[in-house]
């Protein structure tokens, strides 16, 4: 070895000490997940929480989406929301 410190790990021990901790944190959120659901199947009322978990991870993923694109045009919506109308109608808007 030469007499130079170094300053930190290598581009390659940080993306494996990143992977490492990614995959720590996977297993724990699993094994909680796991014990969660287990107290959650216990419960009476499993259908309704169920049901609140299912529209709460929806409203996260449209969120999440929203986050990452591109609003379309308000126009364009518009448009979009005249030509639907008019399929449903007939034409008669």
């Amino acid at each position: 070895m030469t007499g130079t410190p170094r300053s930190g790990p290598s581009a390659d021990e940080q993306v494996v000490l990143l992977v490492a901790g990614l995959a720590d944190l996977a297993v724990s959120t699993v094994g909680s997940a796991v014990g969660t659901v287990r107290q959650l199947l216990r419960r009476s009322d499993g259908a309704d929480i169920a049901k609140d978990a299912q529209q709460d991870l929806m409203s996260r993923g449209r969120i999440a989406l929203d986050r990452h694109t591109v609003a379309p045009a308000h126009l364009e919506v518009l448009a979009q929301h005249v030509q639907a109308r008019r399929s449903t109608c007939g034409g008669d808007v």
